[in-house]
């Protein structure tokens, strides 16, 4: 995989990081591409169970870098971020930058400090959870560029803050602090390191039945897409499933026993 992006697997949990530190993390062409590399990587791994998505440097990621794009790409391939959606993927490469992370069996909680701004708050808005730096400064900022959010966020965003709120926040581009996003919604928790706070709670996470984690990851991002009998039928399969697997029975032997648990991952 490219050196953009930087994985380490311990106990479970994937330190995942951007890692274009001198560019702040911008997103150019070989960004997009490890990305995409990276949580199809995470993906395919039964033993992550929990993802930790940061920036190294200064930030968590600064966006599109622009001037990668004008005039072609650095290594003068055809690039293609509008297009290029694979054989059973919905999203193209943009798409999939933020996509992935939501697709992604697994939690995955975006570490953000620095800026987010544009591409950078999509991939963030991507994971499950966001945990920033007070001082982060966040932005839907394509409209400066005359532009609109293309990398699934105008579907992200209404979920997380309320249509109105997506609206303000996409047709200004207007600039939030940390704090500020947890009180709209958009982040979930300020911390002043957000990375060591993200690996704890992914270690905590880590820690659980992973059948459990999966299903119900699975069932809260389908609710509200599809109609309430499926939800259910869903529901009562996963739940199914659980009762009486040996992860499940082991998680009762553990907590009775207060030991850590020991959990089989899934194939």
């Amino acid at each position: 995989m490219s050196d953009r992006v930087s994985i380490e697997i311990s106990n479970g949990v994937a330190d995942v990081r951007l890692n274009r530190p001198e560019k702040m993390n911008a997103l150019d062409a070989a960004m997009f591409r490890a990305i995409v590399e990276a949580g199809d990587q995470v993906a395919a791994d039964p033993t992550v169970r929990a993802v930790v998505l940061s920036g190294a440097g200064r930030a968590f990621c600064a966006g599109l870098d622009i001037g990668s794009f004008m005039g072609g790409t650095p290594d003068g391939d055809s690039f293609d971020l509008l297009g290029g959606r694979k054989a059973g993927r919905i999203a193209n490469m943009a798409q999939q930058v933020a996509y992935t992370w939501t697709e992604i069996a697994v939690p995955v909680i975006a570490a953000v400090h620095g800026v987010a701004l544009g591409g950078g708050i999509q991939i963030a808005l991507g994971a499950d959870i966001r945990i920033v730096a007070p001082d982060a400064k966040l932005s839907v900022l394509e409209i400066r560029w005359g532009l609109l959010p293309d990398m699934t966020g105008l579907q992200m965003l209404p979920r997380l803050v309320g249509l109105d709120v997506a609206k303000e926040l996409a047709f200004t581009g207007r600039m939030l602090s940390g704090t500020e996003a947890v009180g709209l919604g958009l982040a979930t928790r300020v911390a002043e390191d957000p990375h060591a706070a993200a690996m704890e709670l992914a270690t905590e996470i880590a820690s659980k039945n992973p059948g459990a984690i999966r299903g119900t990851k699975a069932l809260l991002n389908a609710a509200g897409t599809r109609p309430l009998a499926e939800s259910f039928v869903e529901e009562t399969r996963l739940m199914s499933k659980l009762i009486g697997s040996p992860n499940q029975l082991e998680a009762v032997s553990a907590y009775f026993e207060k030991r850590p648990a020991v959990f089989t991952d899934p194939a």
